[in-house]
């Protein structure tokens, strides 16, 4: 009888190590999979008081997936890129750093593109909110130190296709 015990124990183990095994390249496709995420691109200029205008590419955040992952897990981005968050009509919103590596500037945007609040050096891992401070239809994350960097401030006038094309409606 012990020895019948021990077998199926056996026989039981083996197949609990299978399906343990089986399942594990699942599991990892899974979570990659949840860390990454594809974004269109496209071109992108801001434009200061001062009449110096400044470009770089931003992938477009658009639907609900997209606008909660943002730059979640991203190690690194060149200096003339970032992402550009459209809401699909003005409201407050709230951001965080949670799962984002980078630190990063926001630019809060008015539905014409003009940045109405700007939030520098967003410290990443934080779950503590950032608010835009009233309503926004858009945001724009860059990295840290950008905003210091090229002088950009509250007024200044963002232009994209995205932008535009909301502006012609």
């Amino acid at each position: 009888m012990t020895r019948i015990a021990f077998s199926a124990v056996l026989k039981s183990a083996i197949v609990a190590l299978f399906l343990v095994g089986a399942s594990a390249p699942a599991f990892a496709a899974q979570a990659t999979s949840e860390k990454s995420m594809a974004f269109d691109s496209e071109q992108l200029s801001i434009q200061t008081a001062k009449g110096t205008t400044h470009k770089f590419t931003v992938e477009l955040a658009l639907t609900e997936p997209q606008l909660e992952f943002g730059l979640m897990y991203r190690k690194n981005m060149p200096a003339d890129h970032g992402m550009l968050f459209d809401f699909g009509q003005p409201r407050p919103v709230m951001m965080w750093m949670k799962n984002t590596v980078l630190p990063l500037d926001m630019l809060f945007l008015d539905k014409s593109g003009v940045i109405t609040h700007i939030q520098e050096n967003a410290v990443p891992y934080s779950e503590a909110i950032i608010s835009s401070e009233g309503a926004v239809l858009y945001v724009i994350e860059l990295n840290a130190g950008t905003v210091k960097k090229l002088g950009l401030a509250v007024g200044d006038k963002v232009t994209s296709a995205t932008i535009s094309s909301k502006l012609a409606k």
